[in-house]
């Protein structure tokens, strides 16, 4: 069985890391991908995950499976082509850490997985698939992510969907809306950045697009608001977590992720059933999940900043919370 199983992009974050002597900005190769990054973060939590998703048959490619085996990541359901390279983005990060995208996609590898090379024993025997967007961008992808979820939600799994917003992987807005929209009648769980309240819900307040979200039928809504926490809404009641203290932000990337793995984690390890979490444990998930934040927004990349289960035992230890 594998606790958590998802489904989309992985590629190679190359983020900026310094100067070199002639003068030209010099970036480092990190495994990353939002949904790739959530496998291994509840995988570093001590649960099992296995990731279903494409890479190129190339070097970028071999690293990536590599790399996620070493996280702990079951890759059966990884597959490698000869269509397309491995998806590469390019990451500046400004002086507080906040960074800016440029993908060579197009396509990338990720984009070719198709319904019919989908493995779904994997569903079966997984207790929540969870996706993003950026597999809908494109076919054939859209179709084997939605292929994906009608199978997982027909057999009765928990679905976990993170909208994962990034403006230059889709051909305009209006699109990007429709589909990111049409997942919320899949999810179960949903975490959403604080940006893309207004593109999801139509309202920029958190408990307002909190409230909008669960009439559509959403169980359990987490808010991410950056340097300001999270907030947490169940059944319409809303409770705010406040993040925890850092001395210096090196790089936001894979953040929300490293939350999200940590805030499924302590679902699937409470032994509750969805229909029995409350607004106080939705609460208590985000606290790990923003005591995993707290971590690895002081390292570089994706993947390789995911905290270890103890690192964030140790920050909640010394937080007396």
């Amino acid at each position: 069985m594998f606790d958590v199983a998802t489904i989309g992009e992985l590629l190679i974050d190359f983020t900026e890391c310094g100067i070199s002597e002639n003068g030209n900005r010099i970036f480092e190769q990190n495994p990353g991908g939002a949904v790739a990054n959530v496998a291994a973060a509840v995988s570093k939590m001590g649960l099992s995950a296995a990731f279903i998703g494409k890479v190129g048959n190339d070097m970028h490619g071999l690293f990536l499976q590599e790399t996620m085996e070493q996280s702990g990541v079951n890759t059966k359901g990884l597959l490698r082509t000869e269509e397309a390279f491995t998806t590469l983005a390019f990451v500046a990060l400004r002086p507080d850490g906040e960074r800016m995208f440029s993908f060579a996609r197009k396509p990338g590898a990720d984009l070719l997985l198709r319904p019919q090379e989908i493995d779904c024993t994997i569903l079966d025997r997984s207790k929540i698939l969870h996706t993003g967007s950026l597999s809908l961008a494109q076919e054939p992808c859209r179709s084997a992510v939605l292929y994906a979820l009608d199978y997982a939600k027909k057999n009765r799994k928990i679905i976990s969907y993170d909208p994962n917003y990034r403006a230059s992987l889709w051909d305009c807005e209006e699109t990007a809306v429709k589909y990111m929209r049409l997942l919320v009648n899949y999810a179960d769980f949903i975490k959403v950045s604080e940006e893309e309240l207004l593109l999801i819900t139509g309202s920029s307040d958190p408990e307002n697009a909190a409230r909008i979200l669960q009439n559509s039928g959403v169980a359990c809504v987490a808010v991410t608001l950056g340097a300001k926490g999270a907030l947490v809404s169940v059944r319409g009641e809303c409770r705010s977590v406040s993040p925890f203290s850092t001395e210096k932000v090196v790089d936001t990337t894979g953040a929300g992720d490293s939350f999200w793995g940590a805030f499924l984690s302590r679902f699937i390890s409470s032994g509750k059933d969805l229909q029995d979490i409350t607004a106080a444990d939705a609460a208590d998930f985000a606290k790990w999940g923003n005591a995993a934040a707290s971590l690895c927004i002081q390292k570089r990349g994706g993947i390789p900043a995911m905290p270890p289960l103890s690192a964030v035992e140790a920050v909640l230890k010394s937080s007396n919370v």
